[in-house]
C-alpha cells in the first residue's frame, strides 16, 4: 500500500481526500441510477399496470345472478381510453365475485351490487348508447351506476380516462342485458 505523507497538522493528504470524495460521488450516482432504472422493491407490482390487481370486496348480494355471468362474458378484453388500449387486468385472489378491471389506473366494473341510495326519482340520469346511468363523482373518479337493468352494476372510471370506456361498457350491456323499468330507492 502506498504511503501518503501527512502535513504537520496530521490531516490526510489532499490527494487522498480527492480520491475518497470522487469514489463517494460515483457510488451515490450509481445507486441513484440503479434506483431510477429498477424501481423500489417496496412498490407494489401492480403500480405500473402489471401483475394482479387487488380489489376490496364490497357488498354484492346479486353477484352470482345469471345476468352478472352473462355480462361478464360479454365484456371486452380491451377498452379504449383517450386513444390508448387498456387491457383487461388479472385480479388478485381472492377476487370479489363478478368484477373486472382494465388498465394501470384501473377502470373497475362490479356487478350485482345493492341499489344505490342516490338512485332517487330526482336523480340526474344519463343515457349512453341506450343504457341509463347514474353518475356519482368523487375526487378523481366517477362511479357510474347502471340504472335500467335487472342487476345493479358500478363502473368506476378515473377522470383522466375520457368517455370511451363508458361507451364501450354501455355497448356490452345493451347487447347482453335487456332493459327493465327504473326502480327508485325513495319508493
Amino acid at each position: 500500500m502506498p504511503q501518503f505523507d501527512t502535513d504537520e497538522t496530521g490531516a490526510p493528504p489532499r490527494l487522498l481526500l480527492v480520491i475518497a470524495a470522487t469514489l463517494a460521488v460515483a457510488l451515490a450516482a450509481g445507486v441513484a441510477v440503479f434506483g431510477l432504472t429498477t424501481g423500489s422493491s417496496d412498490e407494489p407490482e401492480q403500480a405500473g399496470g402489471t401483475g394482479p390487481l387487488p380489489l376490496v370486496p364490497v357488498p354484492a348480494p346479486q353477484a352470482a345472478a345469471p345476468d352478472c355471468a352473462t355480462l361478464l362474458g360479454a365484456l371486452p378484453a380491451e377498452l379504449t381510453s383517450n386513444g390508448e388500449k387498456l387491457a383487461k387486468r388479472e385480479l388478485a385472489q381472492p377476487a370479489p365475485p363478478s368484477t373486472a378491471a382494465w388498465g394501470a389506473d384501473p377502470i373497475v366494473l362490479r356487478c350485482g351490487l345493492d341499489q344505490p341510495a342516490e338512485l332517487t326519482r330526482t336523480a340526474q340520469l344519463r343515457v349512453i348508447n341506450s343504457v341509463q346511468w347514474l353518475p356519482v363523482a368523487v375526487e378523481g373518479t366517477t362511479t357510474w351506476f347502471l340504472a335500467d337493468r335487472a342487476v345493479y352494476v358500478a363502473l368506476t372510471v378515473p377522470d383522466s380516462a375520457g368517455t370511451g370506456p363508458l361507451q364501450e361498457i354501455s355497448d356490452a350491456i345493451a347487447g347482453a342485458l335487456p332493459p327493465v323499468p327504473l326502480r327508485f330507492s325513495d319508493g
